[in-house]
């Protein structure tokens, strides 16, 4: 399971550390995609695979589905973590996400998030102040 939160700094070359913690759970080669809420996301093989079946699933006589499809696989990239535990990530990605310099890397369950600093503190306290109406909302889910 992925999880925890992480502050790294992106370099020049779109190079970014992914903590130890994380890499035993993502393994040396994994995926990276545009995420929502202006992240980036992170699958390691095996929960790509899923995210590919349930994206087949999509029906592709709706415009949203292909639209969705598109712009999800269009910015994807298998990555490989070098020596020092860094991976490169494509100038296409940094521009969704924001990234310039302090990054956020989170686990969530099978998958990372990379946010920039930025970004992060202002979903992050977005969501602190509504906490609790979040989680009432979630009720029926069994949470």
């Amino acid at each position: 399971m992925l999880m925890g939160e992480y502050n790294h700094n992106i370099d020049a070359k779109g190079r970014l550390i992914i903590p130890a913690k994380l890499r035993e759970g993502l393994g040396d080669q994994f995926v990276i995609t545009r995420g929502l809420d202006g992240c980036i996301f992170g699958y390691p093989e095996n929960a790509w695979l899923q995210v590919q079946e349930k994206l087949k699933q999509l029906p592709l006589a709706r415009k949203e589905s292909r639209a969705f499809t598109r712009f999800f696989y269009s910015a994807a990239a298998q990555v490989t973590v070098d020596k020092q535990g860094r991976i490169n990530i494509p100038a296409t990605l940094c521009d969704h996400a924001g990234l310039d310099k302090a990054c956020l890397i989170i686990g969530v369950a099978d998958r990372i998030e990379i946010w920039s600093q930025e970004r992060w503190q202002s979903f992050a306290d977005e969501v602190e102040d509504n906490f609790e109406d979040i989680a009432e909302n979630l009720l029926d889910f069994g949470l």
